[in-house]
């Protein structure tokens, strides 16, 4: 059964690899890419460290903004710093600062074994960056009622954020930050597009879980510890009360 799942993912794999670098030349693309692009180079220009990977998406640089100074790309695809499965890193466990996953998880059989690997691979207090296309928009309806189940993006499984958030926290990971963007609809023509602009500041401001594409920020914490700040102000407080109530001997 795995073989026959891992032959299907390589098939999948292909396919999917021709028809998004299609996607990305058409006016709907490269939309979404603007927007992608620009969320990316904000939020990794303010992370520092010394190792940082992508995953996937080997042909969009979303790491350029980054100061750290080792960056590469892992995936299966053509431009790819090395060639890895997504759920199998080459890669030393606790070792990196910053891993993002552009769109990894829903174009992927085992996104949990992907966030499994993740985890392994990142330092305590390392930082993941995803993104995903949102089920519940008009580009998750766009992709319900689409007849091709083969053209990028419509043949993703597009996952609920708050299946994201459960694995994340699953994982001893603690949700830092996060955005919803691209709230045009999924017009395939650049004058809709334009005209329909308008939307993504009356989006975020009026139906902000309605955007097309979501981002989400995690940090891993080690063995499920928090650091919780102690109330030392209260306590010294509650110190010195007891401190100053006279202990009465009976007679």
């Amino acid at each position: 059964m795995r073989h026959h799942n891992n032959h299907y993912d390589n098939m999948f794999d292909s396919a999917l690899q021709q028809n998004r670098q299609q996607w990305f030349e058409t006016a709907q693309g490269q939309y979404v890419l603007r927007q992608e692009q620009y969320y990316f180079d904000r939020v990794v220009a303010d992370i520092f460290g010394y190792n940082a990977t992508q995953i996937g998406f080997a042909g969009v640089d979303f790491l350029r903004s980054s100061r750290m100074p080792f960056k590469f790309v892992l995936g299966m695809e053509e431009g790819a710093s090395a060639n890895a499965y997504p759920g199998f890193l080459p890669i030393r466990s606790d070792s990196l600062d910053l891993v993002l996953l552009p769109h990894t998880l829903e174009f992927n059989s085992y996104p949990l074994q992907i966030l499994h690997e993740v985890h392994r691979v990142l330092i305590d207090e390392g930082k993941v960056i995803l993104s995903g296309f949102n089920p519940f928009s008009l580009w998750g309806m766009r992709q319900r009622i689409t007849k091709s189940k083969m053209d990028f993006p419509w043949c993703g499984r597009f996952i609920d954020l708050t299946q994201i958030k459960d694995w994340l926290e699953l994982l001893d990971f603690e949700i830092t930050g996060g955005q919803f963007g691209c709230y045009v609809p999924p017009c395939a023509e650049e004058k809709w597009l334009t005209r329909l602009h308008f939307m993504e500041a009356a989006g975020d401001r009026w139906w902000p879980i309605a955007g097309g594409v979501y981002f989400l920020q995690a940090v891993k914490h080690g063995c499920g510890v928090r650091v919780i700040q102690p109330d030392w102000k209260n306590s010294s407080a509650r110190a010195r009360k007891a401190a100053a109530v006279p202990q009465l001997e009976g007679d």
